[in-house]
């Protein structure tokens, strides 16, 4: 019995041996076996890409990259928390299995070709999701109303892609909201009123230009902080005064190629601006004296094809080297910049 007992002895710890030393999943494998059914869900869905060959059961899903950005299973969970699509050519839909990954913060779907049809309901399950990144892609239709459930969002984008309609007031419903990037769509209607609304702890950036938006801004845009505002070539009327405030830390402001017809010369703006392009407007008045005793030169600045008249004030003309591209075809600006004397 001693001689079997030993010779048990040495197999078992041999076997043991042998078993620690392979890729067994008993001893390697972090994933999460839900999380491993729903990437090989979302990996069909895309038509199992050749460069998703690697998803495969003899690997860990937590070391399946998929760009390059960290591991996409959070270390202590080992739960999927990060997805990433970029620069691939793909002809599919955003898959539904998205939202079967319950501990997801990121989703990133970017540079992607043929990447049709709209953005899958079933990612309102996702309730940690903080980011999400949908750009140029051909994703179509109206923005989803559903949207507004992702209240854990700090970023969103849908810029570069076919959305049409009218934007939906309830994005503004996402307190915790930074950026909103949904430029160059081809959306329609007005800015929404709730849009003056983000109480969130960062200040909201708003980007919505390249896009068919008409009437007026709403008088609650010049309660908001924004960061940054971006409403270029738009079909946009009317006063954007309310824009600028000097209470405002806004440093970032471009209603370029839109409809606006308001007076400039009473208009007190953020000292902190840092770009700023009214040209191709129907502003008037004239250029308050502020602007050339900024402490601070500007990185752009641009008033070019509006109704402007008056001098330039001094120290624009040089503080930031802009030449006269920043003031041509104005009613009657004057100045040394312009070879215009001022009457």
């Amino acid at each position: 019995m001693d001689i079997i007992t030993s010779h048990f002895s040495i197999a078992l710890t041999f076997f043991i041996l042998l078993l620690s030393s392979l890729p067994s999943p008993l001893f390697s494998n972090r994933c999460h076996p839900d999380d491993y059914k729903a990437l090989i869900k979302i990996k069909k869905s895309l038509n199992n890409p050749r460069f998703l060959d690697f998803w495969d059961h003899n690997t860990d899903c937590c070391n399946w990259t998929v760009a390059e950005f960290y591991n996409i299973c959070d270390e202590k969970t080992n739960r999927v928390r990060h997805f990433e699509l970029s620069d691939r050519a793909l002809s599919s839909q955003i898959p539904s299995a998205i939202g079967d990954l319950p501990y997801l913060e990121n989703i990133i779907f970017r540079n992607l070709t043929n990447i049709t049809g709209s953005i899958p309901k079933s990612i309102t399950k996702l309730k940690h999701l903080t980011l999400l990144w949908l750009s140029s892609l051909e994703l179509s239709g109206p923005i989803p109303q559903f949207l507004s459930k992702l209240i854990t969002l700090v970023y969103l984008n849908l810029s570069d892609n076919k959305f049409s309609g009218s934007i939906p007031p309830s994005l503004s419903k996402l307190k915790n909201l930074g950026p909103l990037y949904l430029e160059r769509n081809r959306l329609t209607g007005s800015i929404p009123e709730s849009f003056g609304h983000f109480n969130g702890i960062t200040p909201p950036q708003l980007y919505l230009s390249h896009n068919q938006l008409d009437g007026s801004i709403p008088k609650s845009l010049g309660d908001m902080n924004f960061l940054r505002i971006d409403l270029s070539r738009n079909k946009l009327v009317g006063d954007a005064s309310m824009l600028f405030n000097p209470d405002m830390s806004t440093y970032e402001i471009d209603i370029s190629w839109n409809l606006f017809d308001f007076d400039l010369s009473t208009v007190k703006f953020q000292r902190g601006l840092d770009i700023l392009d009214l040209s191709h407007n129907r502003i008037r008045g004239s250029i308050p004296k502020q602007l050339g005793e900024q402490v601070f030169p500007m990185y752009l600045f641009n008033v070019s094809y509006n109704r402007l008249c008056g001098e330039i004030p001094t120290q624009s003309n040089t503080r930031s080297g802009f030449d006269k591209s920043a003031y041509v075809h104005n009613r009657c600006l004057c100045g040394p910049l312009l070879k215009a004397k001022c009457k």
